[in-house]
């Protein structure tokens, strides 16, 4: 099954434009001192809710045994816009302070701040409804307690499971089987590791080859398949090419998006966050596109998304800026909800999963009254877990860097 991944923390120099913007700060901003760039965070939530959405209809298909998914059937793209904004923000959080102003040991202080108490809470609810699913496997194979609390030890200290490990209890070679979408966080962290100590420091002329190089690699996993799953869904196993998928999938965006934060020049545009938000909305919801003889055509579509609509949507959020209330909360709790969102949703997700199959339950018709429901509780947890969790846990940890 394909997983999608989240950026973190998105700061940057546009500020609002409506009177009371910084009254209020996004909890996005927490770790971070640079003024806020509004519209990316709202982007990133919505991005985020489409995502949820995608993963009910993932579980359709799931249960259904493996057949195509009918509705936002790109969603998966979603991994790629989210390291392309990742990109766009760290390097211009932190570009001109790393290792001047900032140590590296600083800056690996915030982003575990910013990123790994909402990993700790979704590896705590994993082993929740792990637990309320049976502790079974997929094929219903029973897991013990002791496993079940193994995979919880190593998914709080972020050690990915190999595919038939003991403590891969799910049965199905996911990274982290109490909570698949971990995986993109994983390559969120190297992503962040590979920058502190060697990325920020190239020249653009340097950053612009590497850039090239991962493209022409991911390119290459997307034309051609190279994974047999006729779309570019890599990342989530440690198994054979998918490792390598997922490391182009981070490293690819992630260097686009730091050149798109070092040339950024903003342009004029009026209702930059509705105009980007339709765009992801159509993109996503682009139906699967079938052929892959010569080149997968899906993989020229994934292809034509991620090397030349989602840089072209970041550039234009980044330009824009609200100028009413209204868009302005809607921004703000978009942006705020989108991280403890994607952290948390998936557990729930499972136990969905579980009781589509038990029943038989194979399209939205059918259980559209649970479906909504549960994407109206995914929220709510998400929401639950930022004011009460999240938040305090990361101001607390804030007040004691050094």
């Amino acid at each position: 099954m394909n997983r999608c991944n989240f950026a973190p923390s998105l700061t940057g120099p546009k500020v609002l434009n409506y009177k009371n913007a910084m009254t209020k700060v996004s909890s996005a901003a927490f770790s971070d001192t640079k003024p806020h760039y509004e519209l990316l965070d709202g982007l990133r939530g919505v991005a985020a809710l489409l995502v949820v959405f995608y993963h009910i209809f993932e579980g359709l298909s799931f249960a259904a045994g493996g057949t195509l998914i009918t509705v936002i059937n790109h969603g998966y793209l979603a991994v790629d816009f989210f390291f392309i904004l990742s990109g766009f923000v760290i390097g211009y959080a932190y570009d001109d302070r790393l290792g001047k102003s900032m140590s590296l040991g600083n800056f690996f202080k915030r982003r575990l701040i910013r990123l790994h108490p909402m990993i700790v809470m979704g590896a705590v609810l994993g082993v929740v409804f792990y637990l309320l699913q049976g502790s079974v496997q997929w094929d219903g194979t029973h897991v013990s307690l002791s496993l079940v609390m193994l995979a919880l030890l190593c998914a709080l200290f972020f050690i990915p499971a190999a595919p038939g490990a003991c403590y891969d209890i799910r049965g199905n070679g996911e990274m982290f089987p109490l909570n698949g979408p971990s995986w993109s966080l994983f390559f969120e962290y190297i992503g962040n590791i590979l920058y502190a100590l060697f990325i920020h420091r190239l020249s653009n002329k340097m950053l612009g080859l590497l850039t090239v190089l991962s493209g022409l690699g991911l390119a290459w996993f997307a034309l051609f398949d190279v994974v047999g799953y006729g779309m570019i869904g890599v990342g989530w196993t440690l198994d054979g090419a998918n490792f390598v998928g997922g490391l182009l999938r981070m490293l690819f965006p992630f260097t686009l998006g730091m050149l798109l934060s070092r040339h950024f020049k903003p342009v004029k545009i009026k209702g930059a966050f509705w105009i980007c938000t339709a765009v992801l909305l159509v993109l996503f919801c682009v139906p699967y596109i079938e052929g892959k003889e010569g080149i997968c055509l899906n993989g020229l579509y994934e292809v034509f998304c991620i090397f030349l609509v989602f840089p072209v949507l970041v550039w234009l959020a980044a330009s824009g800026k609200t100028t009413d209330k209204h868009s302005t909360r809607i921004c703000r709790f978009a942006g705020d909800i989108s991280y403890p969102l994607y952290a948390v949703h998936y557990p729930v997700m499972y136990l969905f999963y579980s009781w589509l199959i038990e029943h038989k339950y194979y399209t939205f018709r059918e259980v559209w009254p649970t479906a909504l429901t549960v994407y109206a509780g995914s929220i709510l947890l998400a929401w639950l877990c930022l004011k009460l969790y999240d938040e305090p846990v990361r101001r607390w940890l804030s007040k004691r860097q050094v």
